[in-house]
């Protein structure tokens, strides 16, 4: 059995480390410092066998070369000379197998040109999607447009309602925050608010989340929702979906 664990970041990171049970080999998913990844391994006795990289900024990236210098693990990632020490460059449609387990790769560019997420479909199945989805939000448009944005949401919003979403950041309060805003009258998402509050103050993650979930909660996976939409309409223009998610992130921007 595949186990997924957090290992915290800076303020608000998660490096997700990925074990098989029974084995002493384990994969880490952007791993922006080495010093949390090299701490963990060495306090459960466990050698880095692979890394796995979403997109290039310094917060995912920049324990990378420590970690190669000092396991030699495998690394996939975007075909991105910027990203040091990628050792099989990935994009949509590509395949690998880690720990015994099929991953697909997806192209989700929107918050970078680079950005894939890693699917290893099951059940359920395991989406680790970088800065793309975030339980409640989705992420900032550093360098792609809302339109491929909205794209890349779609193309993981077609995976089945039990994937697990392992985003790279504890944003999901401020994020449900906005969504209560843009969506005032969401008891499902009222109700996974208090949920995610109470994991807070016990100081446990509120990932993963599940696509399901997302579904009910995340406005930017709600964009045709009418109730979302009249709130948008006093916001900018939303007479279709893309200008609806170009007014949402907008003003998500702002909030």
């Amino acid at each position: 059995m595949l186990t997924v664990k957090p290992i915290p970041a800076f303020q608000d990171n998660y490096i997700w480390l990925l074990q098989q049970d029974n084995q002493d080999r384990v994969v880490v998913v952007d791993p922006g410092d080495a010093k949390p990844v090299i701490a963990w391994l060495e306090q459960q006795d466990l050698t880095l066998d692979t890394i796995l990289v979403t997109h290039h900024h310094q917060d995912h990236t920049g324990g990378l070369r420590e970690l190669i210098e000092r396991y030699s693990p495998e690394v996939y990632g975007p075909a991105n000379d910027a990203i040091p020490g990628i050792r099989h460059h990935v994009g949509e449609g590509d395949e690998c197998r880690v720990l015994g387990r099929h991953f697909e790769v997806h192209a989700v560019p929107g918050h970078t040109l680079d950005h894939i997420a890693f699917y290893a479909p099951g059940t359920p199945g395991l989406l680790f999607a970088g800065d793309t989805l975030f339980s409640g939000g989705c992420g900032r448009l550093f360098e792609g447009t809302p339109a491929q944005m909205r794209e890349s949401l779609t193309k993981l919003d077609a995976l089945p309602d039990d994937t697990l979403v392992f985003a790279a950041h504890e944003y999901t309060l401020a994020n449900l925050a906005f969504a209560a805003a843009a969506e005032p009258d969401n008891a499902a998402r009222d109700a996974y608010r208090a949920e995610c509050q109470t994991a807070r103050d016990l100081d446990r993650p509120t990932l993963p989340t599940t696509l399901g979930r997302e579904r009910q909660i995340n406005p930017f996976l709600r964009i045709d929702e009418p109730s979302l939409l009249t709130t948008l309409r006093q916001q900018g223009p939303a007479d279709n979906s893309l200008e609806a998610f170009t007014t949402l992130r907008a003003w998500k921007d702002r909030f």
